[in-house]
């Protein structure tokens, strides 16, 4: 199988392309729920941060208050990298560990919705195809403002904080153009799906386990024979 790494920007569309996606069918990780999960008390990262930052991180309950830690790292470029540190290779086990599965079952591509994707670039090394869900500006500025209920100032401000879509579409291989009516960006999704169905870039990673398989049985049979009496 093969990885799509799938990105966006605020008020994009990216959820409602996600959406189509699993409707189609289509395996969807979403490292933002990954990135909290190993994070949660008992895990690993959990415990680090804790040390690394002290339990002035901590809600009540023992969750990390996402906001404390936010602020504790708000430009300054040393503590992020630390937290990077601790939580970035959770994040990847977990992600591989999400990624097996739906290999065993049978899935020829699996989508990460990876929000940061591009900014980060930590990720894209697995990534066989990028995909960004594009909007021009003013359709991302009106939406923002309608669905937030913000100010054309706010909503601005929101938007300027990201990298802009029109880089992102610059360097992703496929873009879904979500600027006109829903109808035609499903039509999009739906070809995009097509396409990477048909792909054969699955095969080489599944015919070297499947080898890999036939190896490891080959060996267990010669060793059987060769410890168990003859009759």
């Amino acid at each position: 199988m093969f990885l799509v790494g799938l990105t966006g920007g605020i008020a994009s569309g990216k959820s409602s392309v996600i959406q189509v996606f699993q409707q189609l069918g289509c395996a969807v990780i979403d490292v933002d729920v990954i990135a909290r999960h190993v994070v949660q008390p008992g895990y690993p990262a959990h415990r680090r941060i804790v040390e690394a930052f002290g339990t002035e991180v901590l809600l009540e309950n023992g969750d990390i208050n996402r906001k404390v830690l936010g602020d504790l790292i708000f430009n300054q470029p040393d503590r992020r990298h630390l937290l990077n540190k601790i939580t970035h290779p959770e994040i990847q086990k977990e992600m591989m560990k999400e990624t097996f599965k739906y290999f065993l079952r049978g899935y020829r591509y699996v989508i990460l919705d990876i929000p940061l994707l591009f900014e980060t670039k930590k990720l894209l090394k697995y990534m066989k195809h990028t995909v960004v869900v594009y909007c021009d500006r003013d359709t991302q500025l009106a939406r923002l403002m309608k669905r937030n209920n913000l100010s054309r100032e706010d909503a601005e401000a929101r938007i300027n904080a990201q990298l802009p879509l029109k880089e992102k579409a610059r360097m992703a291989r496929h873009v879904l153009d979500n600027s006109g009516e829903w109808s035609i960006t499903k039509r999009q999704v739906i070809l995009l799906h097509a396409e990477l169905e048909r792909s054969l870039e699955y095969l080489p990673l599944r015919l070297g386990v499947l080898t890999g398989l036939a190896g490891i049985l080959s060996l267990l049979y010669l060793l059987t024979r060769y410890l168990l009496p003859s009759p």
